[in-house]
């Protein structure tokens, strides 16, 4: 059996979602209990794996406290897409990374100094991490 790929719009409102909902300092479960389904089904979500239904795009839109055209702005097809190809890295996709927002919350309450070291630090240990060419 092969492996379905994601439809592209459903992974992308999936990752804003998954953003928004980093944003708000909300788990997965605690969204999944205002939803009334698993943590499992909002990682699908997240991921893409399952679409998100009309009324439950509503209701998740509602809970995260954000218009519903926030799910999909800068998804691919849209008029506002090719803004975004310009767009080196995707933002919202680096955001969304693990520990990315706490990372960033903790780096700018960090003194200018502090945050010229950290960087000198995670710039020498990305280039220990990566494979050599």
């Amino acid at each position: 059996m092969s492996k379905k790929t994601p439809n592209p719009i459903d992974a992308y409102v999936g990752s804003r979602v998954r953003l928004r909902r980093i944003m708000i300092g909300m788990s997965q479960q605690k969204l999944a209990d205002h939803l009334g389904i698993t943590f499992q089904q909002v990682q699908k979500y997240e991921r893409g794996a399952n679409r998100i239904g009309a009324s439950r795009l509503q209701h998740i839109a509602t809970i995260l406290k954000v218009r519903v055209a926030f799910l999909f702005d800068g998804a691919p097809g849209s008029p506002d897409e090719a803004a975004a190809e310009t767009v080196k890295m995707d933002t919202m996709a680096l955001l969304a990374a693990p520990n990315a927002f706490d990372l960033l919350t903790a780096y700018t309450a960090c003194t200018p100094e502090t945050q010229r070291s950290l960087l000198k630090v995670t710039v020498a240990a990305s280039q220990a991490a990566a494979p050599a060419a």
